[in-house]
């Protein structure tokens, strides 16, 4: 699992879904697109839909000044890059260390999560890559 930081939670995602990381430079808002989509960007020739983490799992915008990082990870030959507040580092974690959904998870947070793993003293929550993606290809479609 790649980890990243979002609103002080620790997020994975699994590392066959993470394309790259990088500091998105010039983004350009799409007029019309909901709150979710940051814009896009050119990275090296790809248009990539920047798509805004914290807006997606309901938090505030992060106040701290700090530049966003960004995950990239394709969806069906489409380029998406996921606005994080911090990369972490990568994790290898056995999928029987894996726990459903506990039930007090934020509902903001399950509905985009693939499970949990339990670290030391934090709770780790698997992002669903499909699931978070799933707004932009609602909006795609609608168009």
């Amino acid at each position: 699992y790649v980890t990243a930081m979002i609103g002080g939670q620790l997020f994975g995602l699994p590392i066959s879904r993470v394309q790259d990381v990088f500091m998105p430079e010039r983004v350009t808002r799409v007029p019309l697109s909901s709150r979710e989509i940051a814009g896009v960007l050119n990275l090296r020739g790809r248009i990539v839909t920047v798509v805004d983490m914290r807006a997606r799992l309901g938090l505030p915008k992060a106040e701290d000044g700090k530049v966003p990082m960004a995950v990239g990870v394709d969806l069906r030959g489409e380029s998406y890059g996921l606005l994080i507040d911090q990369i972490g580092e990568v994790l290898r974690l056995s999928e029987a260390g894996k726990e459903e959904n506990p039930v007090n998870l934020d509902p903001r947070m399950a509905k985009l999560a693939g499970g949990v793993h339990r670290l030391d003293g934090q709770l780790m929550v698997v992002l669903d890559v499909d699931r978070v993606l799933e707004l932009e290809t609602k909006v795609q479609m609608a168009a």
